[in-house]
């Protein structure tokens, strides 16, 4: 366990150092969320109405936080198999190193970039007017909810990149996160939808994250009307759970079947 967890440290700081050197993709990972509520809080807010009243900004912003997690699968992809096209995981295949650590490397290090990504986002939502009306623990709950949606889709992107050598998907998942993430509660209220879009969009696991931050937050919107909306919070626990029980093991599975 200790040789497994000091590899997996090792590889975390060499994904680390590997996105400072590229700090494009850093500034991407950054500026592109806050250019998203830029354009919904001032360009697009104006036309939008919230059920029950209150602020659309507040109303936003957690639904950016998880789309801002979403986000992180292709990118996860375009890592794994850029180590893939390099021969970099080959390497590492050969090395006398624990097989989990590239891995939990890998997910460590994009989880750490998670939580820089929702910093800023957080700075970015106090400066247009959001603020969480919620206790500390609880604010602190929704935050880690943002987390463990975003630890389940990192997985779902390293068996993804696993399985394909074709820089194609990567595009196809950058272009099926948007439709994911508008076929959800975090931008518009599902009552506002026709009512079988609403169902649908109420069950989307990303629309059980958002709804959970909301109540989470104080923030107005988390009324809802079906059961999986009523009970968001647990519903936000139990999507990514289920995710990561189907993910994990794939993704073991398929790392250690590479060149077989």
């Amino acid at each position: 366990m200790r040789w497994a967890i000091e590899d997996g440290w090792t590889l975390t700081q060499r994904y680390l150092a590997q996105l400072a050197r590229r700090p494009a993709r850093l500034a991407t990972v950054v500026a592109f969320p806050i250019l998203m509520v830029l354009i919904f809080a001032y360009l697009l807010g104006g036309g939008m109405t919230v059920p029950g009243g209150g602020s659309y900004r507040e109303f936003l912003m957690p639904g950016m936080f998880a789309m801002t997690m979403a986000f992180g699968l292709s990118g996860t992809m375009i890592a794994v198999l850029d180590d893939a096209a390099k021969g970099v995981t080959d390497r590492f295949r050969s090395l006398p190193m624990a097989p989990s650590a590239v891995l939990t490397g890998r997910v460590a290090a994009d989880l750490l970039n998670a939580v820089l990504a929702l910093a800023v986002l957080l700075g970015c939502g106090f400066a247009v007017g959001w603020r969480p009306h919620g206790s500390l623990g609880e604010t602190l709950a929704a935050l880690g909810l943002l987390l463990l949606l975003r630890t389940a889709l990192v997985w779902a992107g390293i068996h993804l990149g696993l399985l394909t050598s074709d820089p194609a998907m990567v595009t196809l998942a950058q272009t099926l996160e948007f439709p994911f993430g508008f076929l959800s509660s975090a931008f518009v209220a599902t009552s506002t939808m026709p009512a079988w879009l609403g169902t649908v969009a109420e069950w989307n696991p990303l629309s059980s994250t958002v709804t959970a931050a909301r109540v989470l937050f104080g923030n107005p919107g988390a009324a809802g009307t079906s059961w999986v909306s009523a009970h968001a919070v647990p519903m936000a626990v139990v999507w990514p759970l289920v995710l990561l029980a189907v993910f994990v093991p794939l993704a073991v599975r398929r790392y250690g079947r590479l060149g077989n």
